[in-house]
């Protein structure tokens, strides 16, 4: 798990299923499906380079007593870096990482 299969994922299934499966399968204790919408939220601001944005989360889930998070801090706690346009995963023959 991680990565590796977060990028098979990506690569083989539609964006929501692939966000559901991992959040429940690479994290322990799995992340509630609620957080699929925030996560996509947050790849559509990576790709707007608007990292700051606040995301507002799902009923119930929290970030620092707060009802929003910025997508920054929800791609990092949730391993997004498959789905995301930067620099840790990248198929393209030019980059050099």
């Amino acid at each position: 798990m991680g990565l590796s299969t977060a990028i098979d994922l990506k690569e083989t299934l539609d964006l929501e299923t692939s966000l559901r499966i991992h959040l429940s399968s690479n994290h322990y204790p799995p992340v509630p499906s609620s957080m699929v919408q925030p996560c996509i939220d947050t790849i559509d601001a990576y790709y707007d380079e608007d990292y700051q944005r606040l995301i507002e989360l799902p009923e119930g889930v929290y970030w620092r007593g707060e009802t929003s998070a910025p997508a920054s801090a929800i791609a990092e706690a949730h391993h997004l870096d498959a789905w995301l346009p930067h620099a840790y995963y990248c198929d393209c023959e030019d980059c050099v990482i």
